[in-house]
Parts: C-alpha cells; sequence; structure tokens
C-alpha cells in the first residue's frame, strides 16, 4: 500500500503563514494581546484562514514573539571570526540582549502567554528550547576541553543568563539599568566558563 504524499507548502502558503507572523508581531509591539480575528485584518486574510495556519491565537502569538528575537540571536555567530568559546557566547548574549530590549513588549506578551499555558492543552505549543542550541553553538571549539558533566552544568547555568527571563529579573525584580545588566551577564558568562574550563583541567 502505497503512502500519501505529504503536500508541500507553496510560496504563497508560506507567504501567508510569514504574514501572519508579521502582522501579530506588529500588533504586539504595541504592548497589547491581539485576537486572532485582529491579526487576520492586519494581514489582510480571513478569520478562517488564519486558522488554517495556527490552531489558537495563542499558538500564533508565541511563536512571533520569539520569531524576530531568535532570528536575530541565533546569525549572531554567523559572522563571527572567534574560536573562542568565550567570546562566542559574549556576541551571542549580546545579540539576544539588544533583541530582547528592543522586541520588550512583544516578548513580555509572549512570556505571559506562555506562563498561563496549560500544559495539557496541546493547541499551544510549549516554549522552544532555542537558547541552549545557540549556547551549545557558541561553545563548540571548547567541547574537547569539557568533561561531559561540566559541559552540560555550563550549559544549564548559562541558559539561566541568556532570554527574556533575565531582562525581567533585572528591570523588574532587580531595578537596574540595561547598561548594568549587561555588564553583570558579560561578568557571569566570564566567570562560568572560566570556573569550568579550569574544574575540567584538573580533571
Amino acid at each position: 500500500m502505497k503512502k500519501p504524499k505529504v503536500k508541500a507548502r507553496s510560496n504563497q502558503e508560506l507567504r501567508t503563514r510569514k504574514d501572519l507572523l508579521a502582522a501579530a508581531s506588529r500588533l504586539m509591539k504595541q504592548g497589547r494581546v491581539p485576537g486572532m480575528e485582529e491579526v487576520a485584518k492586519e494581514a489582510l486574510v480571513s478569520r478562517p484562514t488564519a486558522y488554517r495556519y495556527f490552531r489558537s491565537v495563542d499558538a500564533l502569538l508565541n511563536e512571533a514573539a520569539v520569531d524576530e528575537a531568535v532570528a536575530i540571536s541565533t546569525q549572531a555567530l554567523a559572522g563571527s571570526k572567534s574560536t573562542d568559546p568565550e567570546e562566542r557566547l559574549l556576541e551571542a548574549e549580546a545579540a539576544m540582549h539588544r533583541s530582547s530590549y528592543a522586541n520588550e513588549a512583544q516578548l513580555r506578551v509572549m512570556l505571559a502567554n506562555s506562563v498561563n499555558r496549560d500544559p495539557k492543552d496541546e493547541s499551544v505549543p510549549p516554549r522552544q528550547n532555542r537558547r541552549l542550541l545557540l549556547i551549545e553553538a557558541a561553545l563548540e571549539p571548547a567541547r574537547k576541553k569539557l568533561s561531559n558533566s561540566d559541559y552540560k552544568r555550563l550549559c544549564l547555568a548559562l541558559s539561566l543568563i541568556f532570554g527574556t527571563e533575565s531582562m525581567i529579573v533585572f528591570r523588574d525584580v532587580l531595578r537596574v539599568d540595561e547598561a548594568t545588566a549587561r555588564e553583570t551577564k558579560t561578568w557571569a558568562i566570564r566567570t562560568l566558563v572560566r570556573g569550568a574550563l579550569s574544574e575540567s583541567a584538573k580533571g
């Protein structure tokens, strides 16, 4: 029995999906939580069409909120000529830091939707662990210098520094300015990397 062919998305379908994400992003930059009908109108498509691409408005908002920020940060290493993991991590985090503060309103919407997500509701996808992929790419030149346990622990520790949550902590909890936040994260990254490499060297 032949398996049914999976229909590839046409260029028009890809454009429509991209238009929906862009529309949601524009609306969230205003600090609001738009409904599906509002996003569809902004994207110049019908509400039923929007639901064909995203099963819920939360699923759409979650993806739109991180789309721009992640695109910027994941490309941070593309032009890097450094093989120093410390410097590569600083480049990657600097890009994510700038993007987080530049897109603060929409990222707060994403975070609110993520926190309020019902784990049993499969129509709203959980947040993707994209920061770990970025961290692993930055650490790649030093992978052989780290034991498995030190490498895993370092990745977990760095995950607390990268991303939207750290911005919220610095802004809302600690009430420090952006420059201080950036300086503190730079210090933390250098300290963590050097500590992990030192521990592995003692082996």
